[in-house]
């Protein structure tokens, strides 16, 4: 992260020196990099390291059943939570963006309860990029968002499955809504309208191992209205 208005030859050359080694570069206003330097003493110039190498989008996908697809998680407590639950409930691996989201910090690793050791986290560029690569390896796309038009416990889940949950407080994207074959809502009892993504990717992944287990581990065929089961996907 480097402060909007910063400059000079030694900012230019950490600029030039991230873009050849591929590490991402943000501008933002100086209070931002107040609170990612928990101060306000630094030189305009703040670096994140992962407590993890990050796996490669190819390996991650290659014979998964189930990927975690997070669309702009910021807080990395709720990552955390999210990568230990994946582990949990038997997801392959979780993929999450560069930019404007939460990385495997320090932070992220406690909250995960060692789960990152465990289970693979990927890095991708663009959200909905990936999922278009995931849909033509054959994964089925199901978003999950107060907005969904089923219940999560009222669909049958297509193999290999890919779930998505957006960020705190904003939910999917809305162009990475349109990329979901499916998007899936948790009815809610009391006045408010959603949980904490943490919790929600629980309540959907656990249901997804359920009928995982369920089916004995085989392919859960998507019944699609109108189409016999010979004919479903």
């Amino acid at each position: 992260m480097i402060a909007k208005g910063a400059g000079g030859p030694k900012v230019q050359e950490i600029v030039d020196l991230c873009r050849r080694a591929k590490v991402p570069v943000r501008f933002e206003p100086r209070d931002a990099l107040d609170r990612a330097a928990r101060s306000a003493v630094h030189q305009g110039v703040v670096a994140m390291g992962a407590a993890k190498e990050y796996a490669a989008p190819e390996e991650a996908a290659a014979d998964a059943r189930c990927l975690v697809v997070l669309d702009g998680v910021e807080d990395p407590h709720n990552l955390g939570a999210i990568v230990r639950t994946a582990h949990a409930a038997g997801a392959d691996a979780v993929m999450i963006p560069e930019r404007r989201a939460a990385g495997l910090t320090e932070t992220v690793a406690k909250a995960s309860a060692g789960a990152i050791e465990h289970l693979p986290v990927v890095r991708v560029v663009n959200v909905r990029q990936e999922l278009d690569r995931l849909k033509e390896r054959g994964f089925w796309i199901y978003g999950v968002d107060e907005r969904g038009g089923e219940d999560y416990d009222a669909v049958d889940y297509a193999a290999p499955t890919v779930f998505v949950f957006g960020g705190e407080g904003k939910g999917l994207h809305e162009h990475v809504r349109k990329q979901c074959d499916f998007v899936v809502r948790i009815p809610m009892a009391g006045a408010i309208a959603s949980l904490n993504v943490s919790v929600a990717a629980g309540v959907v992944l656990f249901e997804w191992r359920r009928r995982a287990r369920k089916g004995g581990g085989d392919e859960i065929t998507h019944r699609v209205p109108g189409v016999s089961d010979a004919e479903a996907p």
